[in-house]
């Protein structure tokens, strides 16, 4: 037995190491597996250094949590510096339960229960980051439980004489849920459960206590919602502070950590004081304790990452357009290792004609439509529709969506931005002026904003600015605001189809547009167009695909005398003999079988690939 107890004295330090270990290896992964995911987080979130944006997060319970979680968030932009805040705050959350708890040392390790549903909180997310309306929703949640457990921890050590532990519920339900919302509130129902270990209350008193919690629960919302947040929708006064994961309908499986959470700390709680069992005392026991601890948290946590690979590329993609880096977006495009979603697509076409490469490589990369791993109704809108949009020139759609999105969403770098782009090519120098100054105001995009106030001054110069010179040749249309049905590729495409521009690059986009189509009368005054344009030019591969199986499809064209390149009739006609050797096959059954020999040809294109999801 005196060697267990030296063993025990011993190993108890382990847990604490345990715990040093896991946000180590919690943060890394962070770090290494999502810096693009943080990096679109912060571009989604907006913090401002002003009175006034302070006083708008006061109009609704739980603004602390919101006003702080948006100062944290900015800190992604470097994301190991977000990453290393988090994890420290989760240590600041471990120290402060194990206070209020009284966990002893040995089993520290307990404490990463919370952290790990933490952490599941902010990563199993996915595409409900574009929709989300709580803000710096990274570290609400584990804001609100340090300050619910610190008010506990206050509670717990309050002496039980004077009545002052049922005096403190109230005023710290009074202040807290203000402050924190529902985890106000969840400060008066631990405090209810806990008053029921501690040994030094009468009966009376851990009843009073309870009671008080109750009533406490039951009526702050109520009195803050009829006196101090009229904003607050009555039927939400309950669950200020949280996410809600709603949007044409409820996904209640985004609340199942938040339900784990919320019943792990009242168990801690109502566990109070309570020794481990004999066995778990012992060495062997303490040990297969916490390995069982440990995997059991790594599984979980694993099994809730969001890790879909799409979703994830499509991040990186974005962060390219971004960045301008259109070599990288191609990068991204070539290592595609599944079907990729029409947002991959279309921001990988957007590469290839940002570097006048779309007519003689469009179909060399991996082509399809995956639906998004979400139970969301997304919308491409959302995803990348405003960069889309604005590239292609299509400026009062992609401001459009920045302010619809704005109002209902809440206000983001990223509109800010968009507004900022499109107000400049617009000649609106005195509103891009207005975003700039709010941009100003924020941790790390004060300096693009300086430079963008630089450009603010004239319209010319834009011309003479890599990002914006292309998107001035894309201008040349009928500039009128319709609806798109948030259909980006539909609406987009079918614009430019029916566009018809002496611009060479605009006129080159409608003879893409064209091909998109698979519309054969379309096609050809968009080519003869390009023909005119280009007179010393080589036609680029597709082109030339196109015009010489339209022209053998129907005759309306003379092709005969058209210099085609050997390889384009070549690839044509052994298309069609292949095509021959398999009659009665159906496309799907056909794909896999021409896709190695003609994958990258408008013939497969044209003949394989039809009636593709669009969102």
């Amino acid at each position: 037995m005196k060697n267990e107890k030296d063993y025990m004295k011993t190993l108890r330090w382990l847990s604490p190491v345990l715990v040093v270990l896991s946000l180590v290896v919690a943060g890394c992964a962070l770090v290494m597996c999502e810096s693009e995911y943080l990096w679109k987080v912060q571009e989604l979130n907006l913090f401002l250094d002003t009175p006034l944006f302070l006083r708008q997060q006061m109009v609704t319970s739980g603004w602390l949590l919101t006003w702080l979680g948006t100062w944290f968030t900015e800190f992604f932009y470097h994301p190991w510096i977000g990453v290393a805040m988090l994890c420290g705050l989760w240590a600041l959350l471990m120290v402060v339960a194990s206070r209020a708890l009284k966990v002893s040392v040995a089993w520290t390790a307990v404490l990463l229960v919370p952290v790990a549903l933490l952490l599941i909180m902010d990563v199993d997310l996915g595409y409900w980051i574009y929709y989300l309306k709580l803000r710096g929703h990274f570290f609400a949640a584990t804001i609100g439980v340090i300050l619910a457990l610190g008010g506990l921890w206050l509670f717990r050590v309050l002496p039980a004489r004077w009545y002052l532990r049922p005096v403190f519920v109230v005023v710290g339900t009074a202040v807290l849920y203000p402050l924190i919302g529902f985890y106000g509130l969840l400060f008066a129902l631990l405090c209810a459960v806990l008053t029921w270990r501690l040994m030094d209350m009468s009966i009376a008193g851990k009843i009073t206590v309870t009671l008080v919690a109750a009533l406490a629960i039951g009526l702050v919302p109520l009195v803050s919602y009829r006196y101090v947040f009229c904003q607050t929708n009555i039927v939400n006064i309950y669950w200020t502070g949280l996410p809600l994961f709603i949007y044409g309908q409820e996904t209640p499986a985004y609340y199942i950590p938040y339900y784990i959470l919320t019943a792990v700390l009242v168990v801690m709680a109502a566990l109070y004081g309570m020794k481990a069992p004999k066995l778990l005392s012992r060495p062997l026991g303490w040990f297969v304790a916490h390995v069982v601890l440990i995997a059991g948290l790594t599984w979980g946590v694993s099994r809730f990452w969001f890790s879909d690979y799409n979703f994830h590329k499509e991040l990186r993609m974005q962060q390219c357009v971004e960045e301008c880096d259109w070599e990288g977006v191609l990068r991204e495009a070539r290592d595609q290792q599944v079907e990729p979603t029409r947002a991959i697509v279309m921001m990988r076409n957007l590469a290839l004609f940002r570097l006048g490469r779309q007519g003689d490589e469009m179909y060399h990369y991996p082509a399809g439509a995956a639906a998004s791993d979400t139970p969301l109704p997304l919308n491409m809108t959302q995803v990348a529709g405003r960069c889309i949009y604005y590239n292609y020139g299509m400026l009062n759609y992609c401001y459009r969506w920045c302010l619809e999105d704005g109002v209902e969403m809440g206000w983001r770098v990223e509109y800010l931005k968009y507004l900022v782009r499109c107000s400049l090519i617009n000649g609106e120098q005195h509103v891009a002026q207005k975003y700039i100054n709010l941009l100003r105001h924020t941790r790390y995009y004060g300096e693009w904003a300086d430079r963008m106030a630089a450009l603010a001054s004239t319209k010319g110069g834009l011309g003479e600015v890599p990002e914006f010179a292309p998107i001035l040749h894309m201008l040349n249309y009928d500039d009128q605001l319709a609806s798109d049905n948030a259909m980006v590729e539909y609406f987009l495409m079918n614009k430019f189809a029916n566009t018809y521009s002496n611009d060479p690059l605009l006129q080159e986009q409608t003879l893409l547009a064209a091909l998109w189509t698979k519309d054969i009368q379309t096609f050809w005054p968009h080519f003869f167009d390009y023909a005119r344009l280009h007179p010393k030019d080589p036609m680029p591969r597709h082109y030339q695909e196109a015009a010489y199986l339209y022209g053998h499809l129907e005759n309306g064209v003379d092709i005969s005398h058209m210099p085609f390149d050997e390889q384009v009739k070549r690839d044509y006609q052994e298309f069609m003999a292949m095509a021959q050797h398999y009659p009665g096959m159906k496309e799907e059954q056909l794909r896999p079988i021409m896709y190695p020999r003609f994958g990258k040809t408008f013939y497969f294109e044209y003949f394989l690939i039809r009636n593709q999801k669009l969102y």
